[in-house]
């Protein structure tokens, strides 16, 4: 992407005041230093199958949740440039085309699962990861604290439905990211993503369905 092009998505980024990061590693410890080698390969532009395979020596769980907090800021801001074209009104469903409708389930304020627009769900959704990610007890930031024993159902559970923002934004809102010259930039971030679901099997392939196509053609 044209540096004019990155320094207008980037406005677009800094623009919206409730999409945001809110999730951030503290300097010199383990977490921190794998962000920073994780994004290191990313902002490289090696190949991106390679660069999301487990570095040898590190433990599998500290770097998927490094992986799952790093996703959760991208696809946040993401879904921050097109949010004032995804409205109630434009959007009253989250969907992914004619074929794909998310309901939305948390088991507390939505006990069944629930059709809302698609600004709602996404609002919805992003919190719930939020809450999963700041809670110690799911992702743990002490050294020698113990991952819970169901954190890779958890985390499964976080990735699928971060992927239904991409879902929404492509089939729905893909026309304003090439008008922003946001496409190489956000293709980059979907291959990323993919690649690093598909290493570790943690989305399940029919929930890979709606974007079966585009993936084919970008992701080799």
């Amino acid at each position: 992407m044209a540096a004019g092009g990155r320094t207008h998505f980037m406005q677009f980024f800094s623009r919206d005041k409730t999409f945001r990061p809110k999730k951030k590693f503290e300097q010199g410890t383990l977490k921190f230093n794998l962000h920073k080698q994780a994004n290191a390969s990313l902002n490289s532009g090696i190949d991106l199958k390679e660069v999301v395979k487990l570095p040898s020596g590190e433990d599998q769980n500290d770097w998927v949740a490094v992986h799952v907090v790093d996703f959760f800021n991208r696809i946040n801001l993401l879904y921050g440039t097109i949010c004032e074209y995804c409205t109630d009104q434009t959007c009253p469903t989250m969907s992914g085309g004619p074929r794909y409708e998310y309901m939305w389930c948390d088991g507390h304020h939505y006990k069944k699962p629930t059709a809302l627009p698609a600004p709602q769900y996404i609002t919805l959704l992003m919190e719930w990861v939020e809450s999963q990610i700041n809670d110690e007890t799911i992702f743990p930031i002490k050294v020698g604290v113990p991952f819970p024993k169901n954190f890779l159902q958890t985390v499964k559970k976080i990735l699928t439905r971060l992927f239904r923002v991409f879902v929404h934004v492509y089939i729905h809102h893909f026309d304003k990211l090439v008008a922003i010259g946001a496409e190489a930039h956000v293709n980059t971030c979907y291959k990323h993503f993919y690649y690093f679901v598909t290493e570790f099997s943690l989305v399940d392939k029919k929930e890979l369905e709606p974007l079966k196509e585009m993936t084919e053609k970008i992701c080799h």
